[in-house]
């Protein structure tokens, strides 16, 4: 057997205890983190779940517009469905880290932009995409977002 230094030692030593650490650290985390529905709702025939916990992380999927108005209506329907959500979750509009806009029309996105600003996000603004997708789905008008919480 070859002779080790005291160097090759300590390395051997610190790399079998930052891999015993992380392995006791995703142990510890497998046993506490669950993903699950966050609605308390019945579950739909639809193949998604409108809210989903992982952790203290809410995963809101995207939400359309379900009534036809002007794009400051439908913004305001959608961010009031979205709050909805949010809240029956355990959680609010100022614990939103990320935000997908998916508007129709892009020209309309300072008019969106308007609505949207004038909610409470809290003291940081989350951090958003804005784009124009080929289409939404049917029965959609003007625009969708989806977001990411926490509890």
């Amino acid at each position: 057997m070859a002779k080790q230094t005291r160097r090759g030692l300590l390395k051997n030593a610190a790399t079998a205890a930052g891999a015993a650490l992380i392995a006791q650290q995703a142990s510890a985390q497998t046993g506490q983190i669950v993903k699950k529905d966050a609605t308390g709702r019945p579950p739909t025939p639809f193949p998604f779940t409108t809210v989903v916990s992982y952790g203290n992380l809410l995963f809101v999927s995207g939400i359309g517009c379900r009534i036809a108005g002007t794009i400051e209506e439908e913004t305001k329907w959608v961010l009031d469905e979205i709050e909805k959500n949010l809240v029956a979750a355990g959680s609010s509009l100022d614990k939103v880290l990320k935000v997908n806009v998916f508007l129709e029309d892009i020209k309309e996105f300072d008019r969106m932009n308007a609505v949207y600003k004038t909610r409470r996000w809290g003291s940081v603004f989350p951090a958003r995409n804005t784009v124009q997708p080929a289409a939404l789905p049917a029965g959609d008008h003007g625009l969708a977002v989806d977001c990411i919480a926490y509890v």
